[in-house]
């Protein structure tokens, strides 16, 4: 990709599609050399940098400890770079992104965000399920090493009510069902949240930790990781 400028805080961002979605509004637009999706009003995330969402990938290939070719669940497609990212790696065996809103698939399949999404989506280790990212850990029969998970800002800040299950004893139990033994579960947060912390250990879930990931602009974001039983 071209070198990334800061847009001008005096120019209008341009609309470049936006859509009424199964849970809201969504819309992309493009603000000087960025890319932004905003949902039902709230900015959700911009191809700025991408740094902590890589390393929410790199995170939880680590805690598995040299597993061969795990298989990798990315909740959320957002502007791709975890997906990019984890296909760029050898050391996943099968890379599986649940998006919900068709909106956002349409703008990496043939859209703007193919820029990023592209060389990752042709790799034969990659598949889009097309699903809400709750529904499917509680419905799915496939299991998982890595359960990367970036759908909102947050435990504390979701982007929309339903997806507050994820967070909750209930939520965290369909994640344990999806993963195999020794899996991670590593959640991208905009800031820390003690309490989510504590709900993973109340889980069920090991050597919980919490790690902060500088960024560009503003105050680092986060990346909360646990590592099921053995």
């Amino acid at each position: 990709m071209p070198a990334i400028t800061t847009p001008d805080p005096h120019d209008r961002p341009q609309v470049l599609d936006r859509r009424e979605g199964p849970h809201g509004e969504v819309v992309l637009r493009r603000h000087g050399d960025l890319l932004q999706i905003i949902a039902n009003g709230c900015f959700l995330m911009d191809t700025s940098d991408g740094r902590s969402e890589r390393r929410l990938v790199d995170a939880a290939a680590e805690a598995l400890d040299g597993r061969p070719a795990p298989h990798l669940l990315i909740g959320g497609l957002g502007v791709g770079f975890s997906l990019a990212h984890a296909a760029a790696d050898p050391r996943w065996g099968r890379v599986a992104v649940v998006e919900r809103e068709p909106a956002v698939i349409d703008w990496h399949l043939d859209g703007p965000l193919s820029q990023l999404s592209a060389q990752a989506l042709a790799d034969p280790r990659t598949e889009i399920v097309r699903a809400d990212l709750v529904t499917h850990v509680n419905e799915t029969p496939d299991t998982y090493d890595a359960l990367c998970l970036d759908i909102d800002n947050g435990p504390d800040w979701t982007v929309t009510e339903s997806n507050g299950g994820l967070y909750t004893p209930a939520g965290l139990a369909g994640c344990a069902r999806v993963l195999r033994p020794g899996g991670v579960i590593a959640v991208w947060s905009a800031r820390p949240s003690p309490i989510f912390e504590e709900t993973l250990r109340n889980a069920g879930f090991q050597r919980v930790r919490t790690e902060e990931i500088p960024v560009a602009r503003g105050v680092p974001d986060v990346v909360h990781l646990g590592v099921g039983p053995g």
